[in-house]
């Protein structure tokens, strides 16, 4: 694959791309139904409000109830999205989407916003989420990584069978990463870059402090792989198993609790594979993080770009 390179990236707004693609997604598949919890706006479901108003539904601060009745219309056979903040949609209505969605394997999408730190701090921030939903039983998560990513994760799930948690960002400072254009497959990772001496794998928008680490480590003659590990579940474990067997060091990042999320699904398959690699998991620590902007949160904790290199550094 081909990425851009460092001068040419731009950031940009995701909740932007996301509020102008959802719009044109619920109109052009007419068995989708858009719900959310009286958050149209800030979770970018406002244009199918207004385009498509017979197929949005504000179901009010009641994400439990918003699970339950998209249960219901999925056995009517609808493709339905509910769409809050990380911790609401995925805590807030945990046992609805476990028992009423999962338990059925209903073809309900969670989307959450916020997830990993945000400036909204600790309770707005999707912390736990992923490794939540992980654990459910037929469920699928996935974390675009690049702007490029989002419609093509949100086409990729109309076509999936069974119940999904779509995972966003902070939607701001997000950009793109890719320069040409690849296919998504729920389940198959991505390699932007391959590289001989360690191997980074990354879950979701820090793709991006990934691709920096190892670039600066280039300069220093170190040569890195990256791993876009986009869905977190089904996890591709042939694309573990290979990296680890050929750069024989790991490091994951992932804008989520270090437990329960990539780095633990990344650590249960290398002990299972029995491959003897050195290993460093990088993201939130057991902590509540602090308010602030996100790229320096990641920084703070120690899963930025400079964190990254630090722990690529350690491992050699």
């Amino acid at each position: 694959m081909k990425i851009l390179d460092p001068n040419e990236r731009v950031l940009a707004n995701s909740m932007a791309l996301w509020h102008d693609y959802f719009g044109d997604f619920v109109q052009n598949h007419k068995d989708v139904v858009a719900l959310t919890g009286d958050l149209s706006r800030s979770v970018c479901t406002e244009k199918v409000r207004i385009n498509t108003p017979e197929r949005f539904f504000n179901i009010g601060i009641a994400e439990q109830n918003m699970v339950g009745i998209a249960a219901g219309m999925a056995l009517c056979g609808k493709i339905v999205y509910c769409a809050s903040i990380a911790p609401f949609v995925t805590m807030r209505a945990c046992e609805q989407f476990r028992t009423d969605v999962c338990y059925m394997n209903l073809n309900v999408r969670l989307v959450g916003k916020y997830g990993g730190v945000t400036n909204s701090g600790p309770t707005h921030s999707g912390l736990e989420d992923a490794g939540i939903v992980r654990g459910m039983a037929n469920s699928c998560v996935i974390c675009p990584s690049d702007m490029s990513m989002i419609p093509k994760a949100f086409e990729a799930s109309y076509y999936h069978q069974g119940p999904m948690y779509i995972r966003m960002g902070s939607g701001s400072n997000e950009g793109y990463i890719y320069d040409e254009d690849y296919l998504l497959e729920i389940g198959k990772a991505l390699v932007p870059k391959e590289g001989k001496d360690a191997t980074v794998i990354s879950f979701g928008m820090v793709l991006r402090n990934a691709v920096e680490a190892a670039n600066y480590l280039m300069n220093e003659g170190i040569d890195v792989k990256i791993i876009d590990m986009h869905t977190l579940k089904p996890l591709d474990k042939e694309a573990i198993i290979e990296a680890a067997q050929s750069t024989k060091r790991i490091v994951t990042v992932e804008d989520h609790s270090i437990y329960n999320g990539l780095g633990s699904a990344v650590a249960e398959v290398l002990m299972e594979s029995g491959i003897n690699a050195k290993f460093c998991r990088l993201g939130i620590p057991d902590i509540f993080p602090s308010y602030g902007d996100p790229l320096k949160l990641r920084d703070k904790y120690g899963y930025g770009t400079k964190g990254i290199v630090d722990a690529v550094k350690s491992l050699l």
